[in-house]
């Protein structure tokens, strides 16, 4: 046997040990089960292990990662995602040095720092939503093949990790939701296609041509592969993750190589919105709400052909909204709410196709197209007051006659049932006072 995959069932319990000990089984897909723990799995002899894709995410493992794992030495794939694994990220993966290229402690209960000087051979490495602190290690900058790094939810602080510039395949960058804090200085991801630093403490301002060397968001280049091979990852193995998108959080179960997002928000950042901006002619998703950028907004963004979500509430933002953007045929989802904007809303079909709620908290804002979109939410006149208090009057008076209706046939139902009862044992109360008195003087004479 090679290939073994019993992923997708109601499968509980241990793993065997005897798995580890088939000669030839290199894939092993345990995924999406209730397994609780490894069995006898430490027992297994070394020289026996061949696996090179381990696959045991969405599982009910507990406790800390099975040392044995590490002396998985070919082992290339290696997911734990979606588990309940608790302690420290073990140091002896770095027995794996050499071959481990997918590692994902996605979504577990880890604690402590991320371990140094190992994984240099990686290209994704995913360990969102744990607890681990302290800072990221500075021998990332050795991983000379990382493309994707995920250290969302966790507790890290520290500030703006620059030796990540020096990496040369880094694709996606996901930073969300730690401490991370400080100025980000000029930056050159010339591979970047995704970025989320959000919920984050960063502030200061970017310069303006902030964003004219991340070429990956410029173009997607001559020499673009449009093989089969659409998403990242591998044979295998498929990086996801998920994303503030059109305002809901949205979970990439693949990504596209296409896909390219910028999700600045939460943070602090002031001053202008880079003009280079416009120059990510790629960019799907972009995210600049709740920080504190000032100024107007750049007409360079009507260049952003692709764009489909656009968020820039909850800014100090003046001045009126670009005109230019109301070209964006693909801008499905904006929010302009909670600024400071004026003038005219944009009359294009996109803008025309929002919710009110998009241009909320700013009243300097008017013009035919907001009329059309807000048309349906507007204050009741004095006429409509009037006209709603009797309208609730005539209910209420409804309302009290089937009370006094509902009051009144128990009522006689009760009065209906003590009647018969009377009438069953004193029948001479019921009879007609005229016979009642004629019997009297009948019996009078009779005696």
């Amino acid at each position: 046997m090679e290939r073994l995959d019993i992923s997708n069932n109601k499968i509980k319990g241990q793993v065997p040990g005897w798995l580890w000990t088939l000669p030839n089984l290199y894939y092993l897909n345990l995924s999406n089960n209730t397994f609780t723990g490894f069995g006898n799995s430490t027992t297994v002899l070394v020289s026996r292990l061949s696996i090179l894709n381990l696959i045991a995410s969405n599982n009910n493992f507990t406790g800390k990662i099975p040392s044995f794992i590490c002396d998985l030495r070919s082992v290339y794939t290696l997911d734990l995602s979606n588990n309940n694994f608790s302690g420290l990220i073990p140091p002896c993966l770095g027995n794996l040095n050499r071959s481990l290229l997918y590692l994902n402690l996605r979504q577990n209960r880890l604690h402590g720092g991320l371990p140094e000087n190992i994984f240099e051979s990686l290209r994704t490495l995913d360990i969102g939503h744990n607890q681990l602190t302290g800072r990221l290690p500075g021998s990332l900058i050795h991983f000379s093949s990382l493309e994707v790094l995920n250290v969302e939810s966790n507790i890290f602080n520290d500030t703006f990790p620059f030796w990540l510039l020096s990496l040369p395949e880094l694709k996606i960058l996901v930073l969300r939701s730690n401490a991370f804090h400080g100025p980000i200085l000029q930056t050159s991801f010339p591979k970047l296609q995704i970025i989320d630093i959000s919920h984050n403490h960063f502030n200061g301002s970017l310069s303006s041509d902030y964003f004219v060397k991340w070429s990956a968001m410029l173009s997607l280049g001559e020499n673009y592969d449009q093989r089969d091979d659409n998403y990242m990852g591998g044979s295998y193995y498929h990086d996801s993750m998920v994303l503030m998108n059109k305002g809901l959080g949205m979970e990439l179960v693949r990504i596209l190589k296409i896909f390219r997002a910028l999700d600045f928000s939460g943070n602090k950042f002031e001053g202008e919105i880079p003009r280079s901006i416009g120059l990510l002619k790629e960019l799907h998703m972009l995210n600049l709400s709740n920080n504190a950028f000032t100024g107007h907004i750049p007409s360079s963004m009507g260049n952003l052909t692709a764009l489909e979500s656009l968020d820039v509430s909850q800014n100090q933002l003046s001045g009126e909204i670009p005109q230019e953007l109301g070209s964006l045929s693909f801008l499905s989802y904006m929010n302009f709410s909670h600024n400071q904007l004026v003038g005219l809303v944009p009359g294009g079909t996109q803008f025309r196709r929002q919710n009110c709620t998009s241009f909320d908290g700013n009243p300097g804002l008017s013009g035919p197209s907001l009329d059309e979109i807000c048309r349906d939410i507007h204050t009741p006149t004095p006429h409509e007051t009037l006209e709603s208090v009797e309208e609730e009057e005539e209910e209420e008076e409804v309302l009290s006659w089937i009370a006094a209706v509902i009051g009144v046939i128990p009522g006689i139902a009760f009065g209906w049932v003590i009647g018969c009862i009377l009438f069953s044992y004193k029948p001479e109360w019921f009879i007609n006072p005229f016979v009642r008195n004629k019997r009297r003087r009948g019996s009078t004479t009779t005696h």
